[in-house]
């Protein structure tokens, strides 16, 4: 009798699924880079090989931003891109006691997981208060945040958990729905996009948003085939084939690289990143305390060069007291242990005067 009910017990235990070969390659099969409580040690071998575990993501310019926000117990700052919480976890490391962190994002999905991951570290809703919005609503949280912030950082970068879920459709390497949603729960995923627009009008897109030297030519295809494309590989392989032409054989070097840009392209359209980019730098001289400090990372020159223009015509209007002359780039060694750094540029001000009272 006692072995019919071990069997039984056995038979009820659910087996991890097993995958082919020595390593797990889909996203979801990778266990123990999903469970990073549970497999510590290989988490930290990972890192240490110059990789990014999947399902997180790793805070680029750290130190730096410490040393350009200089946080102090007692104050109040803002993490406008929350994401993995890396940076959020050192500011709040250095404005205890007392000082308070509002951490906001628009994706709900990261916010509830960084919002769970960060309370564990010990963080109460005193000291760190999320919100689930974008730049544009920054102004409604000035009451709550007592007149204006000490310090604002934005992080412009995708985080590494939505690049590696093939789910949320940023990602070419593996197959996924087109989406490229930043919240999947408002607008329209980047396949319904492409069906909706003109071919000149996605021609505009692609050169504006990622400098794409082949936006006619792949503009073209994408809109010729637009009714075939609902997921990554298909519009991935819809470019490849279209500027096959510039290196036949080629599918690591040029190709990608346009491939890649026009992912970037269709991921900022869908978001309106750069208009959410141009109300958030609208609203920083008055959403910051006098000789408030803020540090931008950007990762291309459509956000770089915007983000120049507002500082240097904010300090020109004497609104900014000072700001970087020269970016400020990761050093080699990050680049080396964390390879998605390397286009970062990290920029900062400081506000020679706030305004109390933000306007909408």
């Amino acid at each position: 009798m006692e072995n019919a009910i071990t069997n039984d017990e056995t038979s009820k235990r659910k087996r991890r699924v097993r995958y082919k070969g020595t390593h797990p390659r889909r996203f979801d099969e990778k266990y123990k880079e999903l469970n990073p409580g549970k497999y510590a040690d290989d988490i930290e071998k990972i890192i240490k090989s110059g990789k990014t575990p999947a399902g997180m993501h790793r805070s680029i310019c750290v130190k730096e931003i410490l040393e350009v926000l200089d946080p102090k117990p007692g104050q109040t700052g803002l993490d406008a891109t929350l994401g993995f919480g890396g940076h959020a976890a050192e500011l709040l490391r250095r404005i205890m006691p007392g000082g308070r962190l509002f951490g906001i994002d628009v994706d709900p999905i990261e916010l509830t997981r960084t919002g769970a991951r960060l309370r564990a570290l010990g963080f109460t809703d005193k000291e760190l208060i999320f919100r689930q919005i974008n730049f544009a609503g920054i102004p409604k949280m000035l009451a709550d945040a007592g007149g204006g912030f000490d310090f604002i950082l934005a992080d412009l970068g995708v985080s590494s958990m939505q690049l590696d879920n093939p789910a949320r459709g940023f990602t070419f390497k593996w197959e996924g729905p087109l989406d490229l949603r930043f919240n999947p729960q408002r607008g329209q995923p980047a396949s319904a996009l492409i069906k909706a627009i003109s071919e000149k009008a996605l021609e505009e897109i692609l050169f504006v948003n990622s400098d794409e030297p082949y936006a006619e030519t792949i503009a073209r295809a994408i809109h010729k085939n637009c009714h075939k494309i609902s997921t990554t590989k298909a519009l991935a392989d819809t470019v490849k084939k279209a500027i096959a032409f510039i290196a036949p054989g080629d599918s690591r070097g040029e190709i990608t690289t346009s491939i890649r840009r026009t992912f970037q392209a269709l991921r900022i359209e869908v978001n309106d990143e750069f208009s959410a980019l141009e109300q958030f730098l609208r609203n920083l001289p008055i959403c910051l305390k006098p000789n408030g400090r803020v540090a931008i990372l950007t990762f291309h020159s459509g956000e770089d060069n915007r983000v120049v223009k507002s500082f240097q015509g904010g300090l020109e209007a004497g609104i900014y007291s000072d700001i970087c002359r020269e970016p400020i780039r990761p050093m080699p060694k990050e680049c080396f242990d964390n390879p998605r750094s390397k286009s970062a540029i990290l920029r900062w001000a400081i506000s020679e005067k706030g305004l109390p009272n933000c306007g909408d």
